[in-house]
């Protein structure tokens, strides 16, 4: 430990040298950075998707669409904007300041830290990273250590694309994340759970670093089957493409449970055991589409929620488990208790409940007895409906009509409130994440009246204020034509 302690003063010495320099503010540096970020991708596309598999058994489609083709696009946006975002905002300023001027600059904070998930170790890295470099800091990245292989082959090669000076990885647990976090950082951006969330904003307090959480929660979606019966081909899909498409389930978007009304719910059952059949074979063990649960630890964690007796009683499609492959086959609930594990923290794998309601206009109120999900999805027609939704419930974000598409619209904010975290990125979000915006004013010296007002017992006024406030009538005077 001492060694890795050692490592990290030096790395943060070296960072900060490197921004204090300057040569991080440079808009070229910036693009030089983000063209590496795009070669490196192109370069390593199948050592990446080699890593993705050994870390989570994705497959090669999967790993592209998630996380290298994501990164692609991010960068690409981040360069092909940069000279647009780093351009100083106008500000149109009040005319009792006149003739002052104002404007905003996006400065960078200086050196961040960035703590990335296992789950898209990738794109969950890099993405913050783009937005960091775009506002012009230095970064360091600690990998999640639940993806090693990943971790270290961003490790190895981010050093041969990127300036080591300003740029670096370092591997480890939360050991080595105990000794980051005791460091003054200047902003610091964490994925992952809300029970870490915690530890890495109460670390930041202690220097009053600012922090950007994303987190995640249970995500609902609710299907409103009487306004959009002839679609509901295509809604099965999605649910079940945001259930076990994505890592297996193991998104902080994905589909956490599904609301529908009582007389609907066996219907779409049966709807979407074919589906997922199709999707994944008849055996999705051997399919190799399927991505697997990322440690024994964490299959352990499903396998308690599954096994809990009433849970067992509510499954009415799969259920498998195997241990020793780490995987949890695609799995359906009816109605498991309320008051269960499974319905009390995010689930975070291959296991789909569905929760009845007389109408499914109460999946308002069952939302908003949970806390603040990162995600609503909502599959209806009814505007009426849909205005209840978004001016009745509070979330990081809703989607009507598709699931999870929201997280690849760089044009979007992405992040969460309350529980489902803090803070937003992607796209030009990313790069005002990693800046500061600050107020610039600028006076004017040709106009300098004197107060011709006597002094208000101790509430005296200031002369410049005076000078304004004076300036401001007489020309509101001039504009009334009242004074000449």
């Amino acid at each position: 430990m001492e060694a890795m302690k050692e490592t990290v003063d030096q790395s943060l010495r070296e960072m900060r040298d490197t921004f204090a320099s300057g040569r991080t503010r440079s808009v070229k540096w910036r693009k030089t950075q983000l063209e590496a970020i795009i070669e490196m991708v192109k370069d390593n596309e199948d050592k990446m998707s080699d890593v993705l598999f050994q870390d989570l058994g994705k497959h090669s489609t999967e790993a592209f669409r998630d996380e290298l083709g994501f990164v692609m696009r991010s960068a690409t946006t981040a360069l092909n904007s940069l000279d647009k975002w780093v351009v100083p905002r106008k500000s149109n300023l009040p005319l009792l300041f006149y003739p002052a001027t104002g404007k905003v600059i996006s400065e960078p904070y200086g050196t961040v830290l960035v703590l990335s998930s296992w789950n898209f170790p990738i794109s969950l890295s890099l993405d913050p990273m783009i937005g960091a470099i775009s506002a012009g800091n230095t970064v360091l990245l600690k990998a999640s250590e639940l993806s090693p292989n990943s971790s270290a082959f961003l490790a190895k090669t981010i050093p041969s694309y990127l300036d080591n000076k300003a740029i670096k990885v370092i591997e480890g647990g939360p050991d080595v994340a105990t000794i980051l976090l005791q460091h003054q950082w200047d902003k610091i951006f964490f994925t992952g759970s809300p029970r870490v969330g915690k530890i890495i904003m109460a670390a930041a307090a202690e220097h009053l670093t600012p922090v950007t959480l994303e987190l995640g929660g249970k995500c609902p979606t609710i299907v409103d089957h009487h306004s959009v019966s002839k679609d509901m081909k295509s809604i099965v899909k999605r649910i079940s493409g945001g259930k076990w498409g994505s890592c297996s389930g193991q998104a902080c978007i994905s589909v956490d449970y599904v609301l529908v009304e009582q007389s609907f719910a066996s219907s779409l059952i049966e709807m979407l055991k074919p589906v997922i059949k199709s999707f994944f074979g008849e055996n999705p063990k051997e399919s190799g589409c399927l991505a697997r649960i990322v440690t024994k630890k964490h299959f352990q964690r499903l396998s308690r929620l599954l096994n809990d007796p009433r849970v067992q009683a509510s499954i009415v499609y799969g259920g498998s488990m195997d241990e020793e492959k780490l995987y949890v086959e695609p799995t359906i609930l009816l109605n498991p208790p309320l008051d269960s594990e499974i319905m009390n923290e995010e689930i975070f794998g291959p296991i789909l409940p569905i929760i009845t309601l007389r109408d499914i206009q109460e999946s308002i109120g069952f939302i908003k007895s949970k806390p603040k999900p990162l995600a609503i999805y909502a599959f209806t027609k009814d505007e009426k409906f849909k205005t209840r939704i978004l001016s009745e419930t509070s979330s990081g974000s809703v989607t009507f009509n598709d699931v999870m598409i929201q997280y690849m619209c760089d044009a979007l904010p992405f992040g969460g409130v309350g529980e489902s975290g803090m803070g937003r990125y992607h796209g030009k979000y990313s790069f005002e994440c990693f800046s500061h915006e600050k107020a610039i004013m600028e006076g004017s010296l040709a106009m300098d009246l004197e107060p011709r007002y006597p002094p208000w017992n101790s509430f005296k006024l200031t002369f410049i204020r005076l000078a304004f406030r004076e300036a401001y009538f007489k020309l509101v005077l001039l504009m009334l034509g009242l004074k000449k």
